[in-house]
């Protein structure tokens, strides 16, 4: 049995290493040409370490990651990791920083051209990890708020119910909208939502966009390493401020979790397929996205301020730098059965996010700690 397990973790290692090497390719493509070319694929290793995540060794031209990182951490976090060191080899290789601090000028522009973080080093907490332990430990008042009013949105009373998701959209609103009029000083960050695969499907697509207009993120699907497949796939990255990206990647967990019992139960004896699914799963963010644009015309009738589409300036430069070449494209309209994307619009016009659909695995309000 012991050499079994050896047996897995050393294949699992292997992929890894391979993850790793494809993500040091993806990863350049944000680089001037000039400067791409000049960069050479080192060698990787997955180490244990205690005190820090990875280290970039000039000598062995190698990155070593920490084994704790690589195992126990989301593939994001590992991502973030990979690219702070890829900027080390950077500075030392391509800018010749080699007589300069480890973290020194050369270093500094290295992040910049790489997008990589500078302190995802040493003692670095982990987004992931941080956002844990912060939305748990460390709630201001406004999250403290939405939370309660997700707890009172739990009421069987449907109009209850709907009023307190009403009342945290507003929360969400005034926050948003005194940062972009009040010039507010905010950083913003960068997170997965769910995990890499080879294909996405249309309703994927859909919920992407609905955070997007409601929910004060910006969402791009980004090339990722699917473990499973040993191929890079692709994962949706939401950006924004902590507080915005929490929220959204809540909502997009409860969504996905409504859309799965909602089919479940619908398809319970029809034993329709996967493409039916999707037909469900549109009608359902369909209906969401009607309710929550007719809450937005209520609520401006009466106080002048309803679900606007405010756009921040300094998000949309991050987006800008983040992403420097975007393709958009569309995909083939395909047939759809209009009695279950009805059936599913029916739905969705009843979904109201509250604290938990409660559920074992996954990570649903992992990042709002509500479950």
């Amino acid at each position: 049995m012991k050499e079994n397990a050896i047996e897995i973790q050393e294949s699992l290692e292997r992929r890894i290493l391979h993850g790793l090497s494809c993500e040091w390719d993806t990863a350049l493509w944000v680089l001037p040409s000039s400067y791409e070319d000049q960069m050479q694929k080192p060698l990787f290793a997955i180490q244990d370490m205690k005190t820090q995540w990875g280290y970039w060794s000039g000598k062995n031209r190698e990155i070593v990651m920490s084994r704790s990182l690589v195992l126990e951490h989301s593939w994001n976090a590992v991502r973030q990791v990979l690219k702070h060191e890829m900027a080390h080899q950077f500075a030392e290789e391509v800018l010749g920083a080699c007589h300069e601090p480890p973290h020194g000028t050369r270093f500094k522009e290295a992040c910049y051209h790489l997008r990589a973080d500078s302190a995802a080093s040493g003692n670095f907490r982990l987004l992931d990890e941080r956002a844990l332990k912060d939305s748990r430990n460390h709630e201001d008042k406004m999250m403290v708020r939405i939370k309660k009013l997700m707890s009172l949105a739990q009421s069987r009373n449907q109009h209850e119910a709907e009023a307190a998701m009403t009342k945290a959209h507003e929360l969400v609103d005034k926050y948003n909208i005194d940062l972009v009029r009040l010039g507010k000083d905010r950083a913003f960050v960068s997170l997965f939502l769910g995990e890499p695969m080879l294909r996405r499907f249309r309703e994927e697509h859909r919920l992407a966009y609905l955070l997007g207009q409601f929910y004060y993120v910006c969402g791009l699907w980004v090339s990722a390493y699917v473990m499973e497949k040993g191929k890079m796939g692709r994962v949706l990255e939401i950006s924004g401020t902590e507080k915005n990206v929490q929220i959204a990647s809540y909502v997009y967990d409860f969504v996905n979790r409504f859309i799965e019992f909602q089919w479940r139960e619908y398809n319970k004896n029809r034993g329709l397929n996967r493409y039916r699914r999707t037909d469900f799963a549109l009608g359902v963010l369909k209906g969401f996205e009607k309710k929550l644009n007719s809450q937005s015309e209520q609520r401006a009738s009466a106080t002048g301020c309803g679900i606007v589409k405010v756009e921040d300036p300094l998000l949309k430069k991050y987006a800008a730098y983040r992403y420097p070449h975007v393709k958009t494209n569309r995909g083939k309209p395909l047939r759809q059965d209009a009695k279950v994307r009805t059936a599913g619009e029916k739905a969705g016009r009843k979904l109201v996010i509250s604290k938990g659909i409660h559920q074992k695995g996954g990570n649903q309000g992992r990042l709002l700690g509500l479950n």
